[in-house]
């Protein structure tokens, strides 16, 4: 089993920075892919940025500019550097790894919720 564990979110005011983690473990025999997404209340889940181990980076255009998506290889860890936050980007935040134990598949976090206030 595998099992992707976040940290780092909490309340700060717009303007402000955070900054989130996430931790891969289990029988991992590699991983391919990390990203974040997010859910605001009465919204649909959607991408905020995503690495391809190996190829490149994507962010949604919201957050383009203001967050920076990095990776760990050797520690299957991804963070979220998450700078001039605004109101609008107060959801949970989720990670996602795409990951090859005997088989791939998609895994996610429990989710961490980061309130921006105005």
């Amino acid at each position: 089993q595998v099992q992707l564990v976040e940290s780092g979110g909490g309340l700060v005011q717009a303007g402000g920075s955070l900054r989130l983690s996430c931790v891969a473990s289990g029988s991992i025999f590699t991983v391919s892919r990390m990203g974040w997404y997010r859910q605001a209340p009465g919204k649909q889940r959607e991408l905020v940025a995503v690495s391809t181990y190996g190829g490149g980076i994507n962010y949604a255009d919201s957050v383009k500019g203001r967050f920076t998506i990095s990776t760990d290889n050797a520690k299957n860890t991804a963070y979220l550097q998450m700078n001039s936050l605004k109101p609008e980007d107060t959801a949970v935040y989720y990670c996602n790894a795409r990951v090859r134990t005997t088989f791939w598949a998609d895994y996610w976090g429990q989710g961490t919720q980061v309130t921006v206030s105005s």
